[in-house]
């Protein structure tokens, strides 16, 4: 009797299925049972919602929304809200399987979670996003909460949002409530240092990889993809302790100067004009030929699927650190593997943002705040035991860093859903 064709879930798409590959295949490393491993492919629940808001000509527009939670064995969600035009369920219930295991590896209380509005904010105005950020969150209601799911800014999203959202759900409860988001402006109690947090992570973790892969010289190349909130302290971070950052990009464009660029003249530049177009004192490249430079250290820090199967191979790196989320697909990295290139997944480099947002989050509840000093101490020391675990893993177990750091979160994830069990 022929079987029926499986029916695809409505979050099975392309982003999903490759976070769902990376699972599968740490777990058959792991030789973990399938059954134990089944609830985990799945998100444990979405919701789907349409967001109506008027325009400023009067107008109602209607927008897709979404917020998925993967698991919360470890404890309530955590995961970021972006707006773009290609917000998709898949996309954002890929992001809440990211952050389980992020949030696992830095053994911070927390599940995964994720959300976003379909949207182009460029074509918004503040007031329009404003309308559009509250009725989200007022939809969204019944699954946020700092006991719940605490939402955090994303791909076009800032304190700005964060501050919405906390208003709106603080003026439902009748009282402030600041630990219901993280990421909101420092006077309505958000954490020194957090804008900053993750470039501050993802260096640091380029210069443990540098040493980790022995990268011997005094000062190592590096390539940043993306200027935005993480490249940019990235490339100033680097930059400062002696490293050579030889090309950058932005939306714009790349620029090159394989004596290494002037990283302060540069950033005072993209203050004054917006982006480093019209920069005159480096070589003009496009992003695909910026991948492809020779360098110790390549950074991409922009959007996802940056380094593919079509591109894995012209790669003249070293080392792979992954300032943003998931550039690279499951297929590169197999092309990266059996070339010797280190990669520094996602969920270790730019695991400070949702650590940082952890301190937040504490901060809030204890209404006890601490020192930016104390904040970067603190960070610092998470940061450090998370690479000497993944770094340990790899070199015992002979496998890459990111089976080293998957396979870390996952432990930790299965042992919590063992020990609370399977209800009823």
């Amino acid at each position: 009797m022929k079987q029926p064709e499986r029916l695809h879930n409505e979050w099975e798409t392309t982003d999903f299925l490759m976070a769902q590959r990376r699972l599968e295949r740490v777990a058959a490393w792991m030789k973990l049972d399938p059954n134990t491993i089944e609830p985990l492919r799945h998100p444990k629940r979405s919701l789907s919602v349409v967001v109506p808001a008027r325009m400023d000509d009067g107008t109602v527009k209607t927008f897709m929304a979404y917020r998925v939670h993967h698991d919360l064995a470890l404890g309530p969600g955590k995961g970021g809200v972006r707006f773009h035009s290609g917000v998709s369920l898949g996309e954002v219930a890929a992001m809440a399987m990211l952050m389980t295991w992020k949030c696992a590896l830095m053994n911070l209380p927390f599940g995964g979670a994720h959300g976003g509005i379909r949207l182009d904010p460029a074509k918004l105005s503040s007031s329009e996003l404003e309308r559009i950020t509250r009725r989200y969150a007022s939809e969204i209601i019944d699954l946020i909460g700092p006991a719940e799911d605490i939402p955090g800014p994303d791909l076009n999203t800032n304190e700005q949002t964060m501050a919405w959202i906390m208003d709106t759900y603080s003026v439902n409860c009748g009282h402030t409530v600041p630990s219901v988001v993280t990421g909101k402006p420092q006077s309505i109690g958000g954490s020194l240092g957090l804008l900053q947090s993750t470039g501050f992570g993802v260096a640091y973790c380029a210069r443990r990889a540098a040493q980790f892969a022995n990268v011997t010289s005094g000062s190592p190349t590096v390539v940043v993809q993306g200027l935005g909130n993480v490249g940019s302290v990235v490339a100033r971070s680097l930059h400062e302790p002696g490293f050579t950052v030889i090309g950058v990009s932005d939306v714009t464009g790349g620029l090159y100067d394989s004596q290494g660029l002037d990283v302060p003249k540069l950033r005072a530049h993209v203050d004054s004009k917006g982006s480093i177009q019209g920069y005159k004192e480096a070589q003009v490249v496009s992003n695909d030929q910026l991948l492809e430079l020779e360098c110790d250290i390549l950074m991409p820090c922009a959007v996802a699927n940056q380094i593919r199967a079509d591109n894995a191979h012209k790669l003249k790196c070293r080392i792979v650190v992954e300032g943003a989320n998931a550039p690279t697909t499951p297929e590169a990295d197999a092309v990266l593997d059996e070339r010797g290139i280190v990669v520094v997944p996602d969920i270790l480099a730019n695991a400070s943002g949702v650590t940082d947002g952890y301190f937040e989050w504490v901060q809030g509840l204890m209404r006890l705040f601490w020192t930016e000093k104390e904040v970067y101490s603190r960070l610092t020391e998470l940061m450090s035991k998370a690479c000497d675990r993944v770094f340990e893993v790899s070199t015992k177990s002979k496998v890459s860093l990111r089976t080293a750091a998957m396979s870390l979160a996952l432990a930790r994830v299965v042992e919590a859903r063992r020990l609370r069990g399977l209800y009823p």
